[in-house]
């Protein structure tokens, strides 16, 4: 119950956080609040300078064969992952209301950690049809009537907003996850977590090179597409009001 209190303390206090600096009428004409932007720009090229030089490989070296035993870990550890994060995503769904989505997700769960072999496969979606509806804290804020906030940018993480920054600190107490693994075990946990992430990003390099490298303002681009992607997700206004309904930047931009 105490641990029960502390989560909700600070999912209520994170909450009015990032409702405090919701932008008053006529400050974000556009659809993007950056009130930070300075800071956010020295953040920017900090991930940059990172990804450069931890993950993107050099145009001038010759190019090299994958590896085939990472290519065919990749999959399994990217499921692993997927099914490991499943638990949080549920709590949430429940607290959003969304029972089907949460009994889904569950049944998800179940089927490829016994069937799927500790989620190595995804026995759920390839033969079940029961795809993935991956729900965080930052959902359930929105869901609440929460307003996003202002646009931040994360070191290592990259982009977010204020309102998605309080959900990533409140899912870290909402994982079930947490309180049934010893902590060494949870911290294997998230260590599978982050790695997954890693490779599934590393399937984008292209794309994220372009996005990055390829435009005037990779600042101003990674934003956009940010702010396009996640009001998508959630149904809400767009970061550009003249742009396309549709979801046009289906990229995932963590940790750029």
């Amino acid at each position: 119950m105490g641990t029960f209190l502390r989560a909700a303390v600070a999912g209520t206090t994170l909450a009015l956080v990032a409702a405090c600096s919701t932008p008053g009428p006529g400050e974000a004409p556009d659809g993007v609040y950056d009130p930070y932007e300075a800071r956010n720009r020295k953040v920017h090229a900090f991930n940059m300078a990172a990804y450069e030089t931890l993950l993107r490989r050099d145009e001038d070296a010759p190019a090299r064969d994958p590896n085939p035993v990472v290519e065919d870990f990749r999959p399994v550890i990217v499921n692993v992952a997927d099914t490991l994060a499943l638990p949080k995503s549920v709590v949430n769904q429940v607290l959003q209301g969304r029972l089907l989505a949460a009994s889904r997700n569950t049944l998800r769960f179940g089927v490829n950690a016994t069937l799927g072999f500790g989620g190595m496969f995804d026995v759920a979606g390839d033969l079940m049809g029961i795809r993935e509806a991956d729900s965080g804290f930052g959902e359930t804020l929105a869901v609440w009537g929460v307003p996003e906030g202002a646009f931040v940018m994360l070191p290592a993480i990259g982009p977010s907003t204020e309102r998605d920054t309080a959900g990533r600190v409140v899912d870290l107490f909402l994982d079930p996850l947490a309180y049934v693994l010893p902590p060494k075990d949870y911290l294997t946990v998230k260590g599978v977590q982050v790695t997954g992430g890693v490779l599934e990003r590393a399937q984008y390099a292209d794309s994220v090179d372009s996005v990055l490298y390829g435009s005037a303002d990779s600042y101003s681009q990674l934003r956009l597409i940010y702010l396009q992607n996640s009001r998508f997700d959630l149904g809400e206004p767009a970061a550009d009001p003249d742009g396309p309904p549709e979801d046009p930047f289906a990229l995932d931009t963590e940790g750029f």
